[in-house]
């Protein structure tokens, strides 16, 4: 079968547009299909090399290989990128199939038949670096397009270079970004942590440094709260980050964190925009939190939802983290009249949980 060759001058014309990505990540697709088109290929992913995640940049036209990659846990055996690695590492600025599988492999491997449903048969990987980490654009022809050659391999690893400057680009003026943000947050003396895809802290501002006590703090890099229940929370938002794309939004409640005799702390998550999503960088969210001192509610918020003063001092004690259970006995009141006032309150502020509520009540 005879390749279809790179269109190299087409491909430098593409690669002029490398830089445009350090300040608008993006643009990554669109950046990945005008590569394939120069490369007569149809679909393109990025990759790290020992770290394969399904939150990369990837054209649209290969977005089912790659989610059915990571469902299969394909990644996890992958063939290519385990003998791929150590020739980019070695110095090869391009690998290809036939550098890397044999023929007999290639058509029993369940990756490469994973693809082939895909109507994808062919690859070239352009190793680049962002930072100690090991990256590859992963270009993908179809069987009719034929495979990669050595005259394709030679056009495309001037690419290697030109990326691994927009990557250490890219994550320089995403830090700035991202500090940026949680900087500005902090001047109106609002705590703030930037976490990556996996839950790691990237990122944390002074407000948040200075609130970080034994109900919230940072341990082995991570987000640690004292509380179970927000503790299960927080995970599940993490592993929600995990399987999503960047560019889905994190729709999240906010996560109440209760604390004994002190008001609950509150988080709240936050997009991250521009720059700050550079996808070497890895930051996903960001993370706010504060909690009220207050000894009761604002009479203007009970007045805005109609509380009687009963449910007003039962919602009070709620929003400070306390049981239905504990108001009742602080309160002096049945249990049974505690949850029939909670059920009220609920009604009348459009909570649905004890959680929302708290939330709710916190932000006055």
């Amino acid at each position: 079968m005879r390749a279809n060759l790179v269109d190299a001058s087409r491909l430098r014309r593409v690669a002029v547009h490398l830089g445009d990505l350090a300040v608008d990540p993006s643009i990554w697709p669109d950046f990945l299909e005008n590569v394939c088109s120069a490369a007569g290929a149809t679909g393109a992913v990025l990759h790290q090399s020992d770290v394969r995640t399904p939150d990369v940049p990837r054209t649209a036209s290969f977005d089912d290989a790659v989610n059915e990659y990571f469902e299969r846990s394909l990644h996890l055996d992958d063939i290519r990128a385990m003998r791929a690695a150590p020739m980019l590492l070695n110095g090869a600025p391009v690998v290809v199939d036939q550098d890397l599988v044999t023929p007999d492999e290639m058509r029993s491997d369940a990756m490469y038949n994973e693809l082939l449903s895909y109507k994808f048969q062919w690859f070239a990987g352009i190793g680049f670096w962002a930072g100690q980490a090991l990256w590859g654009l992963c270009i993908q022809r179809t069987c009719a397009e034929g495979p990669f050659g050595e005259e394709d391999k030679q056009a495309l690893a001037f690419l290697s270079d030109h990326l691994t400057e927009v990557a250490t680009l890219s994550t320089a003026v995403g830090r700035i970004a991202l500090s940026s943000a949680t900087n500005a947050l902090a001047s109106v003396n609002k705590a703030a942590i930037a976490v990556d895809r996996s839950g790691l802290v990237v990122d944390a501002n002074a407000a948040a440094q200075d609130a970080f006590d034994n109900n919230l703090s940072v341990k082995g890099g991570r987000l640690f709260v004292s509380d179970p229940e927000a503790r299960k929370s927080l995970q599940a938002l993490f592993d929600r980050m995990r399987t999503t794309p960047d560019t889905t939004p994190l729709a999240a409640e906010p996560i109440v964190v209760r604390r004994r005799g002190q008001s609950p702390i509150v988080i709240r998550v936050l997009p991250i925009h521009g720059a700050a999503r550079s996808p070497f960088l890895g930051a996903r969210a960001l993370l706010t939190f504060s909690a009220e001192k207050k000894a009761g509610l604002d009479p203007s918020l009970v007045k805005a939802f109609g509380l009687t003063p009963a449910e007003a001092r039962l919602a009070a004690l709620i929003a400070e983290g306390r049981s239905p259970g504990e108001a009742a006995e602080k309160l002096g009141v049945a249990y049974s009249t505690a949850r029939n006032q909670l059920k009220a309150v609920f009604a009348k502020t459009g909570a649905h949980r004890q959680s929302e509520l708290a939330a709710l009540l916190a932000q006055v």
